[in-house]
């Protein structure tokens, strides 16, 4: 393969640094516009704009979204980001490249310009635009990227760190080229978690302070600034009139917007009734009581609210109650699949949900990834094989799926079945509790919520579980106090979300390794500890072919669907939306974005004054 050609802009001096000690051992690739995962990336480096992108949208107006909650910081980057406003990732803060939510996994141009890196993906070099620009007019420079990396992989967020802290080595040979030495890592996605990594600003990040929060408006680079901050209750973007990436491919057609303004509403109700006042121009539905019958007011029925749906093309991810395994009373896998047969999903669909609802049976549903419905193959077996036992006989012929009932509310066979499994864990009823035969301790313990259709759903739960002697508490607690004991995994179960990419990597360490079982604020809610966890995310990053790579993510579904760590919820395979007359959106949707839009609508735009 050829070395890339000196370009007189850096000058020979910094070409022959560019190429030295980093690639020894390997060749050197040309730079490219772009990167996939696995294979190459579908669109040109020519190309004019995204597929789902309008490069003709008009620009202007303002748009006004609402969230449920509250926020105390403008800081989505360290540990405390879980009380960080919306809306701040792309519109606020840039990465070095741009997804292009169209292919399962593909970085196109953005802040670098070019990305090249050897077939096994043991170092990675950047050149950077040298267009780019912070909000304040200063350049992006490679000192600014190399500062970022080391910010967060010292005071980041846990799966930053844990990312970052892959790197062996950086050079900065010159202002526009920064090049990582992966060496030892194994892990082909790397590369492009390093391309997603945001760039902030040296000159204006207060690393003394970094890791509180905050709410002073950042210098970034993306085509919003910061305008106005309410604490708690509203942020509004202004267009950066000299945003230098407008002309970009990966910017046509997108942010359109002259102003957003994003309000935050306490509880649901108050956020609906928003809607229907046209207080918000948009919203997504997620209760399908709501959307079966709360959408006839009169601005529907007048055309001044139009409500769609469209199916989401991502695998469909798991919500369910997590049981905290850090906790001794469930550390038996018995015991855990026991309080999940007492799970009612038919009645609750049927009397809460008009039947709208799926029940969730993988972590990857309805796409090529979930193992359910499949035999292990070949591959997924030799995987597997160093771990024997690991997967029960069902999931491992694909046959395994959640319990059924017959909908009724009197049904008593899951409970039979709970009672046996309790009983092989060392459970036995007396006086109607449910307690450990040897301690006569009872089992009780509390289900944490955070708002009213999670706690609706927790009585129900409960009330099943009281049946065969088990005695779960719901306690509802506000929104700051939630995220600070879900980070200090202080709870005995919660419901958590595993939302699924098309392609999952990285975050599945944060989410289910050993490491972050024990990291403050991980995604780890179950707290699971297992080698065959640790070596399929290990599979799954180091899969050069995708039939490797689909043959570990089923594998690694059938690990975790085995050891029970959470009581499958459900899911709907279409978005729901509405929104008001006056904005427009491209007939074509992302086919992996989740949601469709994005969280601020990034290809819409004012149809209407």
């Amino acid at each position: 393969m050829k070395r890339p050609p000196i370009r007189s802009h850096f000058g020979l001096l910094a070409a022959l640094l560019a190429l030295g000690p980093l690639m020894c051992g390997s060749l050197q690739a040309e730079p490219r516009h772009g990167i996939a995962m696995h294979g190459e990336p579908a669109l040109p480096a020519d190309f004019a704009h995204w597929p789902y992108a309008n490069p003709g949208a008009p620009k202007g107006g303002r748009l006004v979204i609402g969230f449920q909650g509250t926020f105390d910081s403008l800081n989505p980057f360290n540990v405390k980001s879980g009380s960080t406003a919306q809306g701040l990732n792309t519109n606020v803060f840039q990465t070095l490249m741009a997804r292009n939510m169209d292919e399962p996994f593909s970085l196109y141009g953005q802040i670098a310009q070019s990305i090249d890196t050897n077939e096994d993906r043991s170092r990675v070099t950047f050149r950077l635009n040298p267009k780019a620009r912070f909000s304040d007019g200063s350049p992006i420079t490679s000192r600014d990227v190399r500062f970022t990396l080391e910010l967060l992989r010292e005071k980041g967020r846990p799966q930053s760190r844990n990312t970052y802290s892959m790197v062996k080595a950086i050079e900065t040979p010159d202002d526009h080229t920064i090049t990582y030495d992966l060496t030892g890592a194994n892990d082909r996605e790397l590369p492009l978690i390093l391309a997603l990594m945001p760039v902030l600003s040296k000159a204006h990040t207060d690393v003394e302070r970094f890791s509180e929060t905050s709410l002073e408006p950042p210098v970034a680079s993306g085509p919003y600034m910061i305008a106005r901050v309410q604490p708690g209750q509203s942020i509004t973007l202004k267009r950066n009139p000299d945003y230098w990436a407008k002309d970009l491919p990966s910017s046509k057609g997108l942010f359109n917007f002259d102003e957003i303004r994003i309000e935050y509403y306490r509880d649901a109700t108050s956020l609906y009734e928003a809607f229907k006042a046209g207080l918000i121009d948009y919203r997504e539905e997620t209760n399908p009581a709501r959307w079966r019958n709360g959408y006839d007011f009169p601005a529907v029925q007048d055309g001044r609210v139009k409500v769609e749906e469209q199916r989401l093309g991502l695998p469909k991810g798991l919500q369910g109650f997590a049981f905290n395994t850090r906790r001794d009373m469930f550390k038996d896998v018995r015991l855990r699949e026991a309080l999940s047969l007492m799970f009612d999903f038919e009645w609750i669909n049927t009397k809460l949900f008009g039947g709208l609802y799926t029940r969730t049976k993988s972590f990857f549903d309805e796409s090529d990834l979930s193992s359910v419905g499949r035999p292990a193959d070949e591959r997924e077996r030799a995987l597997l094989a160093r771990f024997p036992d690991i997967v029960r006989p069902e999931m491992m012929q694909g046959t395994w799926t959640p319990p059924r009932t017959d909908a009724s509310g009197r049904d008593r066979e899951n409970g039979r079945r709970a009672v046996a499994l309790l009983k092989e864990a060392g459970y036995v009823m007396r006086e109607g509790q449910l307690v450990e035969a040897r301690s006569g301790q009872a089992l009780r313990f509390e289900i944490m919520v955070g708002d009213r259709s999670q706690e609706r759903l927790a009585v129900h739960f409960a009330g099943a579980l009281a049946r065969i002697g088990v005695e779960a508490r719901v306690r509802l607690v506000d929104e700051v106090q939630y995220q600070r004991r879900r980070q200090k995994f202080d709870f005995d179960m919660m419901i958590g979300t595993w939302a699924a990419s098309a392609s999952p990597g990285n975050e599945q360490r944060s989410r289910w390794s050993s490491t972050s079982a024990t990291q403050e604020a991980s995604f780890n809610l179950a707290g699971a500890r297992s080698p065959a966890i640790d070596a399929l995310i290990n599979d799954i990053l180091s899969a050069k072919a995708r039939e490797d790579f689909v043959a570990a993510v089923r594998a690694y579904d059938r690990v975790l669907l085995s050891g029970f760590y959470v009581v499958p919820l459900f899911h709907v395979s279409n978005q729901w939306f509405a929104y008001s007359a006056k904005l427009a959106h491209p007939q074509q949707a992302a086919r992996f974005a989740a949601p469709l839009y994005g969280a601020t609508l990034d290809s819409w735009w004012r149809a209407a004054p």
